[in-house]
């Protein structure tokens, strides 16, 4: 298939620049797989759309503030925000390793023509303006912005973890045009974030999560829904644009998952007794579907670059709870893996023609 095959028509002002007022508040627009039926609906309805027996699955990552505003070697700046001048822009993606002196991250930097490797580039802490927080030293370049750097801390005995909690961003997508934590809108650390976050490492929310609230993983409960988690740590992929014509030419990035042994075993007892699996998200339907492709739905850790589209045959998920992705993208492909190339796109058109907010802090959609 092509690429263009999932392109779709979206106006600008549907694009959500910021989370609604409240967490949870989100509209939902409900699909039946079999037939394409749609229903509009809220988020709030979740716990009456699904029923009792059903393993509800939740990505638990943390974003971390992996956007860095630094300066290359010789250069200074006084204080640490974005800026148009002199500035280069990291975005820490994944790490590759990792000892005693510092750690090694693939990254995406911008503008990346002026970084190359055996250049140093510095970041500073805007209450500490005389000497760099952080250094990092450029191992190697990719063709599109990719750069390999491996970051040292000024002070061997501060975590980078505590470091970039100081002087990092948050990754915003670049869909949302404004700094993360703009004024008069909600604290971005805390709305691009899931309630239920626990091991850091991601460079992108699972953003259907963001919907999630205490009160309504209680009410899944109550109904008897089973809600169990996995971790993937979103990475370069999220932020690739699609260079491929055709669909079968796609490779994604890599990314880190690890499957406890809770949801393993609560895995194994919904298929033994037919009970149905859904999926909050891309990332666990990636997940998931990449342990049964190779044949482990034991508890483990690896990595995916699993990348599903119209054809794939859904072996564990059943169910899917997911935002409103990008045109062209390896997400509206995914979706149209499972619901059906035709059905995607007639639900994003209804979208649009019903003015839902689209991606990361936009509406959801339940494919049932």
């Amino acid at each position: 298939m092509l690429v263009s095959d999932f392109d779709y028509e979206l106006p600008e002002e549907l694009i959500a620049q910021t989370p609604p007022e409240t967490r949870g508040a989100s509209r939902m627009l409900r699909m039946d797989r079999a037939s394409g039926a749609l229903v509009d609906d809220s988020f709030a309805s979740l716990p009456e759309c699904l029923k009792a027996g059903d393993l509800l699955i939740l990505n638990d990552t943390r974003v971390i503030p992996a956007r860095l505003f630094g300066v290359r070697a010789g250069l200074h700046t006084q204080h640490n925000s974005p800026a148009p001048t002199g500035r280069i822009e990291v975005l820490l993606t994944s790490q590759i390793s990792a000892d005693d002196e510092g750690s090694t991250w693939e990254t995406l930097v911008r503008p990346a023509r002026k970084v190359q490797p055996g250049e140093t580039l510095h970041f500073y802490d805007a209450e500490r303006p005389s000497a760099p927080a952080l250094t990092a030293e450029v191992l190697a370049a990719g063709e599109f912005g990719e750069r390999t750097l491996r970051l040292i801390p000024a002070d061997p005995q501060e975590p980078l973890t505590a470091i970039l909690e100081r002087i990092g961003h948050l990754p915003l997508p670049p869909y949302i045009y404004r700094p993360d934590e703009a004024p008069n809108t909600t604290a971005d650390r805390e709305r691009y974030q899931t309630v239920f976050a626990q091991p850091a490492g991601s460079a992108a929310a699972p953003t259907a999560g963001l919907h999630f609230t205490p009160e309504i993983l209680a009410a899944l409960k109550a109904r008897g829904v089973e809600v169990q988690t996995l971790t993937l740590h979103v990475g370069l992929g999220t932020f690739q644009p699609v260079r491929a014509e055709r669909t079968e030419d796609i490779r994604l990035h890599a990314e880190p998952y690890t499957l406890p042994a809770a949801t393993a075993e609560a895995i194994q007892r919904a298929q033994a007794e037919g009970r149905r699996i859904v999926a909050v998200g891309t990332t666990v339907t990636r997940t998931l579907e990449h342990c049964a492709a190779i044949g482990n739905l034991a508890p483990h850790s690896g990595t995916t670059s699993l990348f599903l589209s119209p054809g794939h045959e859904f072996r564990v998920v059943g169910g899917l709870l997911t935002n409103f992705h990008l045109p062209q993208s390896t997400l509206v492909m995914l979706v149209s893996a499972f619901a059906g190339r035709e059905a995607t796109l007639a639900a994003y058109a209804h979208a649009v023609r019903e003015r839902y907010r689209f991606f990361s802090y936009g509406d959801c959609m339940l494919i049932v």
